[in-house]
């Protein structure tokens, strides 16, 4: 399970602060609670947002160490709106946020975890609060064994947020009571005591991909061998078998998305044949990505200064896989370094 999982209390809702600030909208001042339970301003102002525009919302929780963040991961790769540690509180401001996002918000996901008993009312008061406002919401639970959960908190070597001075058993016994309540209310309880995280993406997928199968997303990323492998490539290929238009003095000022370069580059032997079955080969690769539950891949594309024949190739190979539905961008690294 991702290392995220069991970072401590402090570090998360820190990483919660900046989230929040990133969104531009100051949702304390929009959704402010009283410690001492006085009246709470959350709500959703339904007036003039249609029915229609709701997103719909799935609030991810559960055990410290069972997935929660591989969990979100996945459907922030299925397209959702993933908002990490979201205190219960400010979960129906950001519903109503998304409904007034035009339909840029379709769908949200929440991932909370319950530390005490006043933020497990909150939780409760703020599903109420959906409830009544007929907001299509889910709940999926994290759970899983002790052996597993004390296994993956040594082996990162960090401590159980609730353990305080004791063990970590007494810290996943602590939180287990604290979620009992919530775990019997998830609509969706996935074990993974015996999951990998690619095994968890798995069951994440058959429930939330729908019928579409999840998509992949490629970069094509050119560059020149003599600035250095690009560090982020999952495939890199070599395009300095094919004659060098830099030595062509009429062709050396342009680049590989000028026509002349293009055309001088595919008219050389292997050129075209190299593109077909390359693309070929990775339709094989991208199907066994989807299955992995791998979303992303950067195949890097190189020759001797990532000018000419790798920007050639890549432009032609990124078409390609456009036209067979993977969503495609295109990079040139080093485009304009010589």
């Amino acid at each position: 399970m991702s290392e995220h999982d069991t970072q401590p209390a402090a570090e998360r809702d820190q990483q919660a602060q900046e989230t929040h600030k990133e969104t531009g909208q100051d949702l304390t001042q929009q959704d402010a609670r009283q410690e001492d339970g006085a009246q709470v301003s959350t709500g959703i102002d339904a007036a003039g947002v249609p029915e229609s525009a709701i997103p719909e919302l799935v609030i991810i929780s559960g055990m410290s160490g069972a997935g929660r963040s591989t969990a979100a991961k996945c459907l922030e790769d299925l397209g959702w709106f993933v908002v990490d540690n979201l205190p219960p509180a400010l979960i129906p401001t950001m519903v109503e946020l998304g409904a007034r996002s035009q339909g840029n918000v379709a769908r949200i996901a929440v991932v909370v975890d319950v530390r005490g008993r006043r933020f497990f009312d909150n939780l409760r008061e703020s599903l109420a609060e959906l409830d009544s406002r007929g907001v299509t919401r889910r709940i999926v639970f994290l759970e899983s064994s002790d052996d597993a959960l004390v296994r993956r908190f040594e082996s990162v070597r960090r401590p159980h947020p609730l353990q305080g001075d004791g063990r970590i058993v007494d810290g996943i016994a602590a939180e287990r009571e604290l979620l009992r309540e919530l775990r019997g209310d998830a609509d969706l309880v996935i074990d993974t005591s015996s999951l990998n995280v690619h095994e968890l993406r798995a069951k994440m997928d058959a429930q939330f991909a729908g019928e579409e199968e999840p998509e992949l997303r490629a970069t094509v990323m050119s560059f020149g061998f003599k600035y250095g492998l690009p560090v982020d490539a999952d495939l890199v290929v070599d395009m300095r078998f094919l004659p060098n238009p830099h030595w062509v003095p009429e062709l050396r000022p342009y680049t590989g998305v000028h026509e002349e370069v293009a055309a001088y580059v595919f008219n050389q032997p292997g050129a075209k044949e190299f593109l077909d079955r390359y693309a070929e080969l990775l339709q094989l690769v991208a199907a066994g990505y989807r299955r992995e539950g791998k979303r992303y891949v950067t195949i890097a594309v190189g020759c001797t200064g990532g000018k000419h024949r790798s920007v050639a190739m890549s432009e032609k190979l990124a078409a390609r896989l456009a036209a067979e539905g993977v969503e495609t961008v295109v990079v040139h690294r080093d485009m304009g370094r010589e």
